[in-house]
């Protein structure tokens, strides 16, 4: 469970005011299907293939702790604000898209208890005459409907379901509702949807202190086609491992399908571990049965990027991006080693020579976690994740509280100053793909061609093998470089130096571009050791060689009206390099991250739209970016 603190008593006992919000299925659809044909080609197929942008993860009113925040979207409203309709935040203003309508997207509402809260709301239900449904639904005291609802939360947590409230039908309806809908809205060519749902596992601490604080273990579950009637949620078991079980049933009936772990920010140490769920010792069937089942994980989100942590990575310079380190529900700060992307990378490099196999040999993505049907992806046009405890500004602590003209000498509000404010608009998963449906993007989630973005729609490119400098300018660059070698998410056989051509453009919408890097990460005996290069600079200049870096491009943002400045930065980017430092036989994991200019963090947009003073602990500008999935390089 994501959200059980304390909220404003006047947003928690306006929980039961709110009625439901229909919406009509497109006209041409089916009423429901179970599975959907497959495609003939659709206009724009590509075989060097597209990129394709797309969120999965988003929830709706069907996971309980969207529902008691005065969310009443359905999967339907997720679909529609993705192909560019307007939605109503439960704050009560307009939500819609500020750019082009998204390639693809998934419903992902909690399997445990998935439906149960608006069943508990709705006095036709027998669920409503439960005295735990009365406490939350029918009392005006804000501690006992608090209470009452982490009696939920706490049961996520143990998968331990609630004797009466657990109505194992009527999860089972919801999902099969939530399986018909994305099949009615699944255009190919212009609209990907997936079957989706998200598996909620939390470990717990010895010293929270009797509070709910735990590490995340996450995973959103994406079926490429046709998906079972049942769901598997931690009511069923709280292990992964379990999870992973589950899913290879599912493939050896035809149902294809991925887990995409999330928020490893703040899983306490536990995503990338060094041992299993139970603490035994990692071994070829565990690391094969891993990366079977999550072939990508998602890194960049509104709860923080998980790329790496200051911590462990003192050495890049940009390391600090959107970092959110808080355990769920909690003031505990999450353990950081096994908490993040570029450490796990080589982590995996040492398991892989100990099992033969590497169970971290992941592709990134991004996505929202929006639990209001629409992603917050603009960082100036932000409404944040939950509903109606952080829709405003003031809540979410980017402007004085209790209508203050200045910071100085108010009360903070906690809760925004713990985690809204530090929360982020972010972010996108990006796919290379030949057409807009759901066989090509699975397709592309399982070669790991994809990779992840903080929010603007910026164009990546990344091979490695036999390159050379006059591919960067070719027409057919693409084509010539998948001739010559691997991709994104590629293995690369070599004992020499290995050689990568990576290309970036900016989203037409965004700030122009100020570096191209390449980031390294291996393993030794003394541990994970990683190195960032930057490739290729903006306005012309080189890097540093001694320290690998460009020098600043002079670009700035004038925090009066978030006006950038003009004259530095590039619309594109691109570079053939070859590591310099490799030695013979060296296996290691390479990744592209490429970096805007600075612009106004939507918190600093927030203050600026009201004529207030922007906090004085935040950051007022940030660098969005995107990462490539790795191509790992071997000598065998």
């Amino acid at each position: 469970m994501k959200i059980k603190w304390m909220v404003e008593s006047a947003a928690i006992l306006g929980l039961a005011a709110c009625g439901d919000v229909s919406v009509k299925s497109p006209a041409d659809k089916p009423a429901s299907s179970k599975t959907v044909a497959k495609a003939e080609r659709t206009t724009g197929y590509n075989p060097t293939k597209n990129v394709y942008f797309g969120d999965l993860h988003i929830h709706t009113k069907n996971s309980f702790d969207a529902y008691i925040f005065n969310v009443r979207t359905t999967p339907a409203h997720v679909y529609r604000f993705a192909s560019g309709d307007t939605l109503k935040h439960p704050s009560g203003f307009d939500m819609r898209l500020a750019g082009p309508p998204l390639d693809f997207v998934a419903a992902t509402d909690h399997g445990a208890y998935m439906g149960i809260l608006p069943a508990m709301d709705d006095p036709d239900s027998p669920l409503s005459d439960l005295d735990i449904s009365k406490k939350i639904f029918g009392a005006n005291d804000p501690d006992s409907i608090i209470r009452n609802f982490q009696t939920i939360g706490q049961s996520v947590r143990s998968g331990d379901p609630i004797d009466g409230l657990y109505d194992r039908d009527l999860v089972d309806r919801t999902w099969q509702d939530a399986v018909a809908t994305a099949d009615r809205y699944y255009t190919p060519g212009k609209l990907t949807t997936f079957a989706a749902y998200e598996y909620t596992a939390v470990t717990t601490r010895s010293d929270s202190s009797g509070t709910f604080a735990g590490g995340n273990l996450h995973r959103n579950v994406v079926f490429e086609n046709a998906a079972p009637d049942r769901l598997y949620s931690v009511l069923e078991s709280p292990n992964p491992e379990d999870l992973w079980d589950w899913m290879d049933d599912q493939r050896s009936t035809g149902l294809d399908v991925i887990s995409i772990p999330h928020n490893s920010n703040v899983s306490d140490g536990k995503m990338f571990d060094m041992v299993e769920y139970g603490g035994g010792v990692i071994d070829a069937d565990y690391a094969s049965q891993r990366i079977r089942n999550e072939p990508i994980v998602e890194m960049s989100q509104v709860k923080g990027t998980s790329e790496t942590h200051p911590a462990l990575s003192p050495n890049d310079e940009y390391a600090g991006f959107e970092i959110y380190d808080k355990l769920l529900a909690s003031n505990i700060e999450s353990k950081i080693n096994g908490s993040y992307v570029r450490e796990a990378l080589a982590r995996g490099l040492a398991l892989e020579a100990a099992t033969g196999t590497n169970p971290y040999a992941f592709g990134l993505i991004g996505s929202s976690d929006s639990h209001v049907a629409g992603g917050s992806y603009d960082e100036n046009d932000y409404w944040s994740k939950v509903g109606v405890v952080d829709g405003s500004a003031a809540q979410r602590g980017s402007i004085p509280p209790g209508g203050a003209k200045t910071w100085e000498g108010v009360e903070r509000d906690p809760n925004a100053e713990n985690w809204f404010s530090k929360w982020s608009a972010a972010g996108y998963a990006a796919v290379w793909a030949e057409e807009n449906t759901r066989e090509s993007i699975f397709s592309g989630m399982r070669r790991k061609e994809t990779y992840a973005t903080s929010g603007p729609r910026i164009r990546l490119r990344f091979f490695g093998g036999d390159m050379s400098a006059d591919m960067l300018n070719a027409a057919n660059m693409a084509e010539q470089g998948y001739s010559a070698g691997v991709p994104m998410g590629g293995n690369l056989i070599t004992d020499t130096a290995p050689t990568f051509m990576a290309w970036a453009a900016r989203d037409p919408r965004g700030a122009q571009l100020d570096r191209l890097q390449i980031i390294k990460s291996w393993n030794t005996a003394d541990g994970p050791q990683e190195s960032v290069y930057d490739i290729v600079c903006s306005n012309g200049a080189s890097p540093d060689p001694a320290s690998n870096r460009c020098p600043d491009n002079g670009a700035s943002v004038d925090l009066s009206n978030c006006a950038p400045s003009t004259g530095q930065g590039d619309p594109e980017l691109k570079a053939v390099w070859t590591d310099p430092d490799y030695k013979s036989g060296e296996a290691a994991a390479y990744y592209v991250r490429v970096l805007e200019n600075p612009t106004c963090r939507w918190s600093t947009w927030d203050a600026l739209k009201v004529g207030m003073e922007y906090h004085p602990d935040l950051p007022t500008t940030i660098k969005e970016r995107a990462w490539s999935s790795p191509i790992w390089t071997s000598s065998n």
